[in-house]
């Protein structure tokens, strides 16, 4: 646990000139009484592409610091021109205020400046050598970012752990990736068969619409049919059965009547057998018609 911890910050005069001073008023809280000074520093980033224009603007000492909540007024210069390059004076940079506790960094505050002119004539159409008494600077004190860092104060007590602590009971639990594992499979066996279930539920409402819209089998089709056709078979049959029948008894009474008839002249059995011929194929004719 941190025994210092920053509260807040105020930077007090914003929007300023570019050669103006910085000020902050900072508020931060002591747990405990402190052996040694905290030191403030304020550094201007020359260059998004090297350190080496980085600039330290002030450095501040802040002791001995009493137990509680505590404010003061940081103020610091504005930043060397000579040592930033030219064609990164303009645009957007950065500013760090940082504290210390006995050499190590514990919190650290990082601001967005944007540098401009004060005219829309120069900001459209800008000089090639800046003119620094028409240059502003605007601090993003809205949207500060910050970071903290775990130190260690007086006390070896508050120093942070190099090594992750000893946790022996963690040997003993099992270890779950062997059951989340099984889980992922069973989860993917469920989901399986879900939707093999759902599949099967569809096709059978749809087989069932068919069979709705298709209208009576071909099966009780085919047996009335059957039916029907047999029906008139046996009709047939008895149609022509009987005419069968009829037309010979006809023919045997006409043989007995030229058998009765027999001797008597072979002109007068010519003529019965004329006429059988002729009933012959009226009979021919008539079993072709059936």
């Amino acid at each position: 646990m941190s025994v210092v911890s920053l509260l807040g910050v105020k930077v007090l005069n914003n929007p300023a000139k570019f050669s103006d001073s910085y000020e902050f008023e900072i508020t931060f809280e002591c747990l405990e009484q402190l052996q040694k000074d905290l030191e403030w520093k304020l550094t201007y980033v020359g260059s998004a592409t090297s350190s080496e224009h980085d600039q330290e603007l002030d450095s501040l000492l802040v002791g001995p610091i009493p137990v509680g909540v505590n404010k003061f007024i940081f103020e610091a210069d504005a930043p060397d021109l000579k040592r930033i390059p030219t064609s990164e004076i303009l645009g957007v940079t950065v500013i760090l205020l940082t504290c210390s506790y006995d050499g190590r960094e514990f919190v650290r505050v990082g601001y967005y400046v944007n540098n401009e002119y004060d005219t829309d004539e120069l900001n459209a159409e800008p000089p090639a050598k800046p003119i620094m008494d028409h240059v502003r600077r605007s601090v993003l004190a809205e949207k500060p970012r910050v970071t903290r860092f775990a130190i260690k104060w007086d006390t070896e007590d508050s120093a942070p752990a190099e090594f992750p602590p000893e946790q022996p009971e963690a040997d003993i639990v099992e270890d779950d990736g062997a059951a989340y594992g099984a889980e992922e499979v069973e989860l993917e066996e469920a989901l399986l068969k879900e939707e093999a279930a759902l599949k099967a539920e569809v096709e059978d409402e749809e087989m069932a619409g068919a069979e709705n819209t298709a209208g009576p089998s071909n099966g009780d089709l085919n047996e009335a049919e059957v039916e029907d056709s047999d029906a008139e078979s046996e009709d047939l049959e008895a149609e022509s059965s009987g005419s069968d029948d009829e037309e010979i008894e006809e023919d045997e009474g006409d043989v007995d009547e030229d058998m009765d008839m027999g001797e008597d002249s072979e002109h007068k059995t010519a003529e019965p057998t004329a006429q059988n011929e002729q009933s012959l194929g009226q009979q021919h004719g008539e079993v072709m018609v059936h």
